[in-house]
């Protein structure tokens, strides 16, 4: 699975980390608090906006394990995080970053996680998480990775899961028909078999807690108005294009519905909400 571009990634950041739901994000620092070393591994971390989100939770002394398939991303991950970060000083292919009080530690695997999945995993890290991914893989592929993380003793924290809750102001009459389409589209296979799109997080839910885990849910939707303007375009060109390759809707109904929206976007009163779910997972004492 690829296909994300670094431009791309820069360009949601913001929204993302002021979408997380803080409730959630508290519960995993009061899980993490006090740890001596607490070792972390990102599934699908592109240029490592989870860990830059996600440090601040947990304790001074981090050990992260970057996991991507596009080796392109992981380079732009080690120059942002060396911006992101106080100090920052290489070794070899790994960084170690001082950010505030934190010493944080980040190694750099390109992997393909259809095949080595349980290697990824084989370090029992005490935290995977991800951001924005779950909603592209199948279920199956989810049921096998909540067996893996049991295995390795993991709890697992992801964020921005899509569920499908889509909302517009102002409404048009084509939005319905388009986020129906849009959810088609996400089910389609983006390299894990047919994607859970809008289900993935109850999927999710379900294969962790068959697999004996505490799961713990929060909403995490952005709400984009007209200072966000960009990042809207950008997200009604991709919708536009999905929902193209669908069929459907027919004639010039996508086409006004683009023009529509692209001007109201920026106009005062505008709102784009795209639904997201947040999820932290641990085992029983």
């Amino acid at each position: 699975m690829s296909g994300f571009s670094a431009d791309w990634l820069a360009l949601r950041e913001p929204a993302d980390h002021r979408s997380r739901n803080a409730e959630l994000a508290g519960r995993v620092g009061t899980r993490f608090a006090g740890q001596d070393v607490t070792r972390i591994v990102d599934l699908g971390s592109g240029t490592g906006s989870n860990l830059r989100a996600t440090a601040p939770l947990l304790g001074n002394r981090q050990e992260w394990t970057l996991v991507d398939y596009d080796a392109g991303l992981l380079e732009t991950a080690a120059k942002v995080l060396s911006g992101w970060a106080d100090e920052a000083r290489a070794i070899g292919d790994d960084l170690v970053l001082v950010k505030g009080e934190a010493t944080i530690g980040v190694k750099f695997r390109v992997v393909d996680l259809n095949r080595d999945l349980d290697t990824v995993l084989a370090g029992k890290p005490d935290l995977v998480t991800a951001s924005a991914l779950f909603d592209l893989i199948s279920e199956a592929w989810m049921k096998r990775f909540a067996s893996a993380l049991k295995a390795a003793g993991s709890a697992f924290y992801t964020v921005l899961t899509y569920n499908g809750q889509d909302q517009f102001i102002p409404e048009h009459p084509f939005d319905f028909g388009v986020t129906r389409a849009f959810a088609m589209h996400q089910r389609r296979d983006k390299g894990f078999g047919p994607a859970a799109g809008p289900e993935a997080a109850a999927a999710l839910v379900a294969a962790l807690r068959h697999e004996g885990y505490a799961v713990d849910t929060g909403d995490s939707p952005w709400i984009l108005k007209p200072s966000d303007a960009e990042l809207v375009r950008e997200l009604l060109k991709g919708i536009a294009k999905a929902v193209e390759e669908t069929g459907f809707i027919v004639d010039k109904g996508l086409a006004d519905w683009l023009f529509y929206r692209d001007a109201m976007c920026d106009q005062k009163g505008s709102r784009m909400m795209t639904g997201h779910t947040d999820i932290f997972a641990t085992l029983p004492a």
